[in-house]
């Protein structure tokens, strides 16, 4: 039953729009929530958003304190949420996205280790999901810090949008 779940995921990732456009999202394990890859064909556009980070959460809390934008997870929803804002302003779609690069500072209250479990809880909200079925190729990193003290998460995106093949007139046949 798994494995025929699996091969209708596939399948309906392999008929998604983005593959029909002529991007190749290269799942080999189905089960994945990231990529193993992605292939973008030559005249595809391409979009490079710059690290994006969450909004505050709770604005009695000093803006310089994680209780201010929250956990790993509050602050991933957070920030996937300002890229999805930021793409559809410029005219895109999270389904456009093909690459994340996410930082994660240590959370204190982890040891100072980076909350990966809670990233993926809210990443999987925005790929692999009923509304996005894409899902992205994806580096996830933990650094040092981040811009400011309250910040848990910065996550870049690349998104790519193929160019719709063009439909040409039929020539008129000529008679020699």
């Amino acid at each position: 039953m798994l494995k025929k779940i699996s091969g209708i995921i596939v399948a309906s990732l392999l008929a998604s729009p983005a593959l029909a456009a002529g991007i190749e999202r290269h799942l080999i394990n189905p089960e994945a929530i990231i990529l193993t890859g992605v292939t973008v064909p030559e005249g595809a556009t391409t979009l490079y958003l710059s690290g994006a980070l969450p909004a505050v959460a709770d604005a009695t809390k000093p803006t310089s304190s994680i209780e201010a934008y929250g956990d790993t997870k509050t602050q991933t929803l957070s920030t996937l949420a300002r890229i999805k804002g930021n793409l559809e302003t410029l005219g895109w779609s999270m389904s456009d996205v093909v690459k994340l690069t996410v930082f994660l500072a240590g959370d204190p209250k982890l040891g100072g280790k980076m909350d990966f479990k809670g990233m993926n809880e809210a990443y999987s909200q925005f790929f692999g999901s009923a509304e996005n079925p894409n899902k992205v190729a994806r580096s996830t990193v933990q650094v040092a810090a981040l811009v400011g003290a309250g910040f848990l998460v910065e996550i870049e995106a690349v998104a790519v949008k193929a160019k719709s093949p063009t439909k040409t007139a039929d020539a008129p046949l000529l008679n020699h």
